[in-house]
């Protein structure tokens, strides 16, 4: 005959290796989702300082236009023929940044 302690501890066994295999896979997973998540935080937060550096370079150009535009017709003209057609003033000298960068 077989005794019916001996069943009911071996599934009380059972049951508690399924128990702690499963609790392990759950904190296996959240472990997982946690890691991954600061890989996501990471980057948007590279991806935020890039679009805040871009965010001031606008702004400065802004400011700039903003200036221009604000003076007389002759700060205007000049403006636009040094930005738009490239000429200079009598006796300047231009220096070109041929590096490509």
């Amino acid at each position: 005959m077989t005794n019916p302690g001996r069943k009911k501890r071996k599934k009380n066994t059972v049951l508690r290796t399924v128990f702690r295999l499963f609790f392990f896979l759950l904190l296996l997973s959240m472990l997982a989702a946690y890691i991954s998540n600061q890989v996501a935080i990471s980057s948007k937060r590279a991806e935020l300082q890039t679009l805040n550096e871009q965010i001031e370079q606008q702004q400065t150009k802004n400011e700039e236009l903003q200036r221009i535009l604000s003076g007389d017709a002759d700060d205007v003209t000049e403006w636009v023929a040094r930005d738009s057609y490239n000429y200079a003033a009598p006796n300047e000298r231009i220096f070109v940044d041929v590096t490509g960068n």
